[in-house]
């Protein structure tokens, strides 16, 4: 198998693994030696009994794969194909015969197959600004596949595990139940839990040509854990979004999501915005401990020193402030923007938010501890 199939199938277990497919590295070295040992033909089955590792995979790995190769998989069936054919992935390579088949008759020239992914590939480095309404639809499915997800951090509580601090209260109900003999020591543990992720959204004018994805984005993280998700847009006012976003199905959410924006599309008074998120939402408890992600290409119509000290606020409460610039991605791009600008002193991580490979940077910077 050549390397640029190679590369191929590991962007592919990539795209599984931030959809949420626990493709670990072992898994994908066997997925490669099965397919180099069936052809190309067979990646399809050849990767879903390698990586899936639970029946709820399955569902996201037809998925990922319709959305990764552009084409359907092939029908499920009490028993699988010996040889499944698989005719939008499996193309000509573009190389040439063999030096050594010049005296071949046509029907004996040896075949070189190659494996190339969909043009889905290059969506996730395009800027969404640029993207025609076909493009679109793409990249909608490919934002759908996001799994954002926080790391887990101890929790105060403890439960019982095998290893661990000595529980004494449930070593004396243990001992009293037997007679008053000791039988063990019972241990006790803390347990971990997923931090909280808040997401405040600029939906003004400037924000245009990213506000959709990004509130894609959010629906995704909305669904992976609705509980520990809180979405917020900042524009004139501040607007929480997170019941809009419950919705399953991402149009719907969208939809549900613009009827609540009173400002869509309009000015930018970024702190005044996270000054009411503070004082009615941070203050009180959801962003402390949290991972709090800003998006917004920094642009602030009121004093950007009024901004820098309602994020000095706000980085003392939240475990990790990232803020997302549509712009930092583009060459030559600067923070010079006043607000941008006084944002910088107070962030944990700058990242982009400009294609879906950034956005995928994003969730991995999420998931960091």
């Amino acid at each position: 198998m050549n390397a640029g199939a190679v590369e191929v199938l590991l962007g592919f277990a990539r795209t599984l693994r931030h959809a949420g497919v626990a493709a670990s590295p072992d898994r994908v070295q066997t997925m490669l030696r099965a397919v180099d040992a069936i052809g190309v033909d067979g990646v399809y089955w050849a990767g879903r009994q390698t990586l899936c590792a639970e029946p709820d995979d399955l569902a996201i790995y037809d998925a990922a794969f319709r959305t990764y190769f552009g084409g359907a998989p092939p029908p499920r069936g009490p028993i699988l194909p010996v040889n499944p054919v698989l005719p939008s992935i499996a193309a000509p390579f573009a190389a040439g015969p063999p030096e050594s088949t010049d005296d071949l008759a046509d029907d004996e020239r040896p075949e070189v197959l190659g494996l190339s992914a969909s043009r889905t590939e290059v969506l996730r480095q395009r800027d969404f600004a640029v993207l025609s309404p076909g493009e679109r639809d793409e990249v909608r499915r490919l934002l759908a596949l996001l799994g954002p997800r926080t790391a887990a951090r101890r929790s105060r509580r403890y439960r019982p595990g095998r290893r661990g601090r000595v529980d004494p209260a449930r070593t004396v109900r243990r001992t009293l139940r037997h007679g008053g003999e000791p039988d063990r020591l019972a241990r006790r543990r803390r347990h971990e839990k997923p931090r909280r992720l808040v997401l405040l959204l600029d939906v003004s004018g400037s924000m245009t040509p990213y506000a959709d994805a990004l509130l894609r984005f959010a629906h995704a993280a909305v669904r992976r854990r609705p509980t520990l998700t809180e979405v917020f847009t900042v524009g004139t006012r501040l607007t929480r979004v997170t019941r809009a976003l419950r919705h399953r199905d991402p149009d719907a959410a969208l939809a549900a999501a613009s009827a609540t924006i009173p400002d869509w599309h309009g000015g930018t008074r970024l702190a005044d915005g996270l000054r009411a998120f503070l004082d009615r939402w941070g203050q009180r408890g959801t962003a402390r401990g949290a991972v709090v992600v800003v998006c917004s290409d920094g642009w602030e119509r009121g004093d950007p020193a009024g901004l820098a000290a309602a994020l000095e606020r706000l980085s003392r409460l939240a475990y990790r402030l990232v803020w997302v610039n549509p712009h930092r991605g583009k060459d030559g791009f600067a923070p010079l923007a006043g607000g941008m600008a006084a944002a910088l002193p107070y962030l944990d991580d700058f990242v982009a938010g400009h294609s879906v490979s950034a956005l995928e940077e994003l969730v991995a910077v999420l998931a960091r501890r």
